[in-house]
């Protein structure tokens, strides 16, 4: 008999303000330029925000050759290279911007930098599309690591001039261990003024870490491709709890929670708020009968959208359904 009892919930968890933005922006163009709006990339890596996009309207595409002349086209919210900004321009598309504010003020700050002739360390996952979105604001003199021991390797050209930037969703904990390497290695390495791991990463790990030790296994709501979702998993797993990932709440196992007292539940920054009540619902027809919040920070950030975008005489997007 399953004796699952108490559901102990992550506070901050799901959606953070540049994920709301992203879709608000895509939502919005829908609404106001009509079916279909392009979106180069997944918005955000969550299936079932981009399913529902989908069935709105939104054709989500990777190669800018998929777009007809004249269309509305979003750029997702990881970013994207210069050469696929120059590349809508010259192709004449009514481009809406949804990166994420926090990834734009590292392409603001690599793009300084260059002038000034720094060469840069960019510690990320490889394919990761903010990863290329960011190694793709300059031509060259960007090095990724992905490991300690991918510092060893990178050979700039010069060590007087060389500054650190990181993927936002990384795990805070792992590229704090990358950075102290490529300072033992570098020791003039100019470092950024502020975290480049964005605040809502690190609130959710955070909360994780509250979490864990409190719990007899983790749940994570998030979709395989999110490197947020990916982490909070991964972090739980290191600090001695058991630790699943879930896309929906059908992928979750009864197993995982047989004979568990305390389950706990979190979900990344791009998972709304909805597959994290169709989880808490499974769990309780495993035999959950209870659901506790811990405390944790309370997030006010509020993204503005850009111009454009303002629906006038028509009602506002609401979101409630996501969240």
């Amino acid at each position: 008999m399953n004796t699952a009892q108490d559901i102990v919930l992550a506070e901050p968890r799901g959606f953070c303000a540049g994920v709301d933005r992203a879709i608000e922006i895509v939502e919005r163009a829908l609404a106001k330029f009509g079916a279909p709006i392009y979106v180069r990339h997944e918005i955000v890596h969550n299936t079932y925000v981009v399913n529902d996009l989908k069935a709105k309207g939104a054709i989500f595409i990777e190669a800018l050759s998929d777009v007809p002349p004249g269309a509305t086209l979003v750029f997702s919210a990881h970013g994207v290279p210069k050469s696929v900004e120059r590349e809508a321009e010259a192709r004449g598309f009514q481009v809406f911007d949804a990166t994420c504010p926090l990834v734009s003020k590292v392409h603001v700050e690599v793009a300084k930098l260059r002038r000034e002739g720094y060469e840069f360390i960019m510690i990320g996952h490889k394919g990761h599309p903010e990863v290329e979105g960011t190694m793709g604001q300059l031509d060259g003199g960007i090095h990724l690591v992905e490991d300690v021991q991918d510092v060893a390797r990178i050979q700039p050209a010069q060590e007087a001039k060389l500054a650190v930037v990181t993927q936002t969703t990384l795990s805070v904990d792992d590229a704090a261990d990358i950075s102290a390497a490529v300072k033992a290695r570098f020791p003039q390495v100019r470092e950024p003024k502020q975290q480049d791991i964005c605040y809502a990463t690190q609130n959710r790990q955070d909360a994780v870490k509250l979490l864990a030790p409190k719990v007899d296994v983790v749940i994570v709501v998030g979709s395989p491709t999110s490197s947020n979702s990916n982490r909070l998993r991964e972090l739980a797993a290191k600090l001695g709890t058991e630790a699943y990932m879930v896309d929906s709440a059908d992928e979750l196992q009864p197993a995982w929670v047989e004979g568990k007292q305390r389950i706990g539940l979190t979900a990344g920054a791009s998972a709304p708020d909805i597959l994290v009540r169709q989880v808490i619902e499974r769990l309780r027809a495993l035999g959950a009968v209870s659901v506790s919040k811990l405390a944790g920070i309370e997030e006010t950030v509020k993204f503005p959208l850009p111009k454009g975008l303002r629906l006038e005489g028509a009602a506002e997007v609401n979101l409630e359904h996501l969240r």
